[in-house]
């Protein structure tokens, strides 16, 4: 069931020749003979890439409805990855092409949000930060005390990144899910 193209609202998942998007920026046009139009940026749900389309006043887009499930990430398995429902239990096998990407943000037990159509899983969202504990890095030097000094880390998903010289392994660190970036050293409670 089609809606309106001036309805379309920025994210809102829709389906346009035959693929997922999600609307990502929306922009009105009034065109020269009196008619108008659309104009949106959307983003492929399964690739990734990005398109710009008009669509007319008079178009209409067919919305997707999506099932988002809280799930809790279980443990590795050849090449895919299991996840648990919370609420039913039931397991889900995510491969590694699909959320491969995404792991070395997520601990063993920790809690995402996967975003199923139809059925399928299509997305797994991440909070904009994480909470990871070093476990391996070089020593900091005394001397090395001038500021945007930066040295390697792995944390104990295997990611790497690289933290300011003062943080040491056992430290706790917040890291952005968006950019891979150190953003600062947590507290341990």
């Amino acid at each position: 069931m089609g809606v309106p193209a001036t309805q379309l609202k920025v994210g809102q998942v829709i389906i346009f020749e035959d693929v997922l998007w999600v609307c990502i920026k929306l922009e009105q046009k009034k065109l020269s003979k009196g008619g108008g139009a659309v104009q949106a940026k959307l983003k492929n749900l399964q690739r990734g890439d990005h398109i710009t389309h008009r669509f007319r006043s008079a178009d209409k887009v067919e919305t997707a409805y999506l099932d988002k499930k809280d799930c809790e990430y279980l443990y590795p398995e050849g090449d895919f990855f299991i996840f648990m429902d919370t609420e039913d239990f039931e397991q889900y096998q995510l491969h590694t092409d699909f959320v491969g990407d995404l792991m070395p943000y997520v601990k063993h037990n920790e809690h995402v949000v996967v975003t199923f159509y139809e059925g399928k899983s299509i997305s797994v969202d991440l909070p904009p930060a994480v909470i990871l504990q070093i476990t391996e890095t070089e020593p900091g030097f005394k001397g090395d005390s001038v500021n945007n000094v930066f040295k390697p880390a792995t944390l104990e998903t295997g990611l790497q990144v690289k933290i300011p010289n003062h943080v040491t392994e056992g430290d706790l660190v917040k890291i952005s899910t968006e950019t891979g970036d150190f953003i600062e050293r947590v507290k341990q409670e």
